[in-house]
């Protein structure tokens, strides 16, 4: 198993010499016996002399060979690590270009009319998901098959940037049980907060009663901090019911991924 010191990919890309080392040894390679260094400065934006220099410790490593004045071949060690490095940068663009670019190069949305295949299609987020209609929008696409409204819908060559704002967290604190649970929650006061919020959840049993004590349901409870982030991220005001032990961890979550909150405390005096 490769570490990030071992990688080749994390080295070449983490550091801007490596891969300016990478570069200059192809261009010695490409061209031996006569390598020109001005040309090759040129071509990276670097000066001559970072070019002497770069080549003076690829011979040092023994990648590169001088040959005399101005003359320099790439050595089976140099070639190696050309390809070691030159794998690992085509296995990283392949990643991008077939894991990553070819499964948003179609994005899902809800249509909210009836959609003709090929119809170009404003795209915008609204109640938490991706829609498409033919009203403008801020960002834009072509509609992939016939949809009837209400459907999924397939949207390709997205352009634009789809406007979105984050929502407010409510963080509402309850004791745990050892400390009286949900008994000691005013369900007036917490309902009074959840009924202006889109999305619920719940950690802890405690918090979970006191919600149902409310007569609301709440969203979720397993996995409920990341749910409740996920739909502030996705523009819906939100809120996480949490035990007080619970209760700094989450806020520190929330801070990390730059969210709004304001916090509630329940416990009745």
């Amino acid at each position: 198993m490769k570490t990030k010191d071992k990688d080749p990919l994390y080295i070449i890309l983490r550091s801007k010499r490596e891969a300016t080392k990478f570069q200059i040894l192809v261009g010695v390679a490409e061209n031996q016996p006569s390598v020109r260094q001005q040309e090759i400065a040129e071509i990276l934006g670097v000066t001559p002399q970072a070019v002497s220099e770069y080549i003076r410790e690829l011979v040092d490593d023994e990648m590169v060979k001088s040959q005399g004045r101005g003359s320099y071949v790439i050595t089976p060690k140099g070639v190696e690590w050309v390809i070691n490095n030159a794998e690992a940068l085509e296995s990283y663009a392949k990643h991008i270009t077939h894991d990553i670019v070819q499964q948003v190069a179609v994005w899902t949305a809800i249509a909210d009319c009836n959609i003709r295949a090929g119809d170009k299609v404003g795209v915008y987020m609204k109640d938490g998901h991706i829609h498409a209609s033919y009203k403008e929008q801020s960002a834009s696409g072509i509609a992939i098959a016939d949809t009837k409204s209400g459907m999924d819908l397939g949207v390709s060559d997205l352009v634009g940037i789809i406007e979105l704002s984050y929502g407010l967290v409510h963080v509402c604190k309850v004791p745990r049980i050892q400390r009286g649970g949900s008994e000691r929650v005013q369900p007036e006061l917490l309902r009074n907060i959840l009924e202006k919020v889109r999305f619920i959840g719940t950690c802890g049993i405690e918090a979970d009663i006191a919600v149902k004590n409310t007569g609301l349901t709440p969203n979720t409870f397993f996995g409920s901090r990341e749910g409740v982030i996920e739909a502030a991220i996705h523009g819906l005001e939100s809120a996480l019911v949490v035990v007080d032990e619970d209760f700094t961890d989450f806020l520190k979550r929330l801070e990390a991924v730059n969210l709004r909150y304001v916090i509630h405390d329940l416990i009745a005096p």
